[in-house]
């Protein structure tokens, strides 16, 4: 997978493992990043009622810039 390129399926601890700066965003949209962290992306904007294509967008941005 490309360091960069942000998939829906990979788990919200792999992709705050691999950029720590999108813990922010996580937060930002009330994504459980602790116990509920080991759900793929997706599957945690459904479970705590974020907009995945919002939450994608912003985690994009947050790449993109370099921080969150």
């Amino acid at each position: 997978m490309d360091e960069n390129v942000i998939d829906a399926n990979v788990t919200v601890d792999q992709m705050v493992a691999r950029h720590p700066e999108t813990m922010r965003v996580f937060n930002r949209f009330g994504l459980d990043t602790c116990c509920g962290g080991g759900a793929p992306i997706a599957d945690a904007a459904r479970r705590d009622g974020a907009d995945l294509a919002e939450l994608m967008q912003a985690l994009r941005e947050a790449l993109a810039a370099g921080v969150a």
